[in-house]
């Protein structure tokens, strides 16, 4: 099994987005029919994080407690940024995801999402000697972190703990290649830069890029007509050197099969191809209102629990297919009660956000647009 440097399948399991059930919790019996199907298509790396709510005790039940330990590797993360008010209570995420995942060690251990003023608390609070010490202990096999900046931010990581890291994780899709504020591009040459093996999260931009606008999906057709548009994102994605996983959030037993499929096929991109993909993300960019991918970060200390991912998927559907799609997906989204002007304005929400977009603002748009 390839731990580190190129990975024989390229496919990681992303685990933020996994099946649920209708009362809101995850399903167990579902996610261990994709798990099944993911280790008999040839993959072992499985990515999931302490902030993601029940996925670590998901895939205990799902994988763990199912298969050989051998057989599979497990990421999971550190968000000393998200919730705890001390270095002990940040160190202590290790001890509780392990329990969760009722495993002994964990293969890939990140500091998660670095940049912004999210890195200072890792810095701060000494982790980085911490998590050092943890892997000299064998609770952690490889170390590395995951990031949301840009290319300057991550070569001063870089420098300041090149020796400290092995892997880096960045966000890496077409439409984000040439991106101003998530440098793709950038970022990845700087890691490589270092020599840096790279995982590469976010490849199908939180489902965006699966399900295309339809002037973007016609761009791609025509090059390609008989290629399901989500294989576009996949082959970009998974053609990088240097590449230990490309992470797929995938939700059902269907995309699964799908992406594995995808696998199976793939190969280096062509110039007309390339070309294809130049095409659409520059019309991408011209229709897209939000670059919000649903990863929920701003949602989980907001103080008066706005749905904010669901009303920037408000903004998305008015701008790409209409008001009427916009509104009605907004009143869905606040038919708990609390609405875009509810907004405090307090910041916390930008503070987190890793795609670094300006929540404040694109709330009051939305209050002035479906309210």
């Amino acid at each position: 099994m390839a731990y580190l440097g190129e990975s024989t399948a390229k496919l990681g399991f992303g685990l933020m987005r996994l099946p649920k059930l209708g009362d809101g919790g995850i399903d167990v019996a579902q996610t261990s029919l994709m798990v099944d199907e993911f280790l008999s298509g040839g993959g072992t790396y499985f990515d999931t994080a302490w902030a993601y709510g029940g996925s670590e005790e998901a895939i205990r039940k799902a994988l763990v407690e199912r298969h050989p330990r051998h057989s599979y590797t497990i990421a999971t993360k550190n968000a000393a940024w998200l919730g705890p008010k001390t270095a002990d209570e940040a160190k202590a995420q290790l001890s509780i995801s392990l329990e969760r995942l009722g495993t002994d060690y964990v293969d890939y251990y990140l500091l998660h999402n670095l940049g912004g003023t999210r890195t200072r608390f890792f810095e701060e609070w000494g982790l980085w000697d911490w998590a050092l010490q943890m892997k000299r202990e064998g609770k952690i096999r490889h170390l590395g972190f995951s990031f949301h900046d840009n290319a300057k931010t991550l070569d001063q990581i870089l420098q300041a703990h090149a020796d400290d890291v092995e892997f880096v994780q960045l966000q890496i899709n077409y439409a984000d290649w040439e991106d101003g504020s998530v440098q793709s591009r950038l970022v990845h040459e700087v890691a490589r830069s270092y020599d840096k093996p790279v995982v590469i999260m976010e490849p199908v931009k939180g489902g965006t890029l699966a399900n295309p606008p339809e002037p973007v999906a016609q761009i791609l057709r025509a090059a390609e007509p008989e290629r399901p548009l989500v294989e576009w994102a996949l082959r970009f994605a998974m053609n990088f050197d240097g590449l230990i996983a490309c992470l797929s959030g995938m939700s059902s037993l269907e995309q699964m099969r799908e992406n594995l499929q995808i696998l199976k096929r793939l190969s280096p991109l062509t110039q007309k191809e390339l070309d294809a993909l130049a095409a659409a993300r520059a019309k991408l960019a011209e229709l897209i209102a939000v670059p919000c991918t649903g990863c929920h970060y701003c949602m989980e200390d907001c103080p008066v629990s706005m749905p904010i991912s669901s009303i920037m998927e408000s903004l998305n559907r008015a701008a790409l297919y209409g008001m009427d799609r916009g509104k009605s997906n907004y009143g869905f989204a606040t038919r708990d009660g609390v609405r875009a002007s509810d907004c405090i304005r307090c910041g916390q929400c930008e503070e987190a956000c890793p795609q670094h977009i300006d929540i404040i603002d694109k709330l009051a748009a939305a209050a002035e647009q479906f309210e």
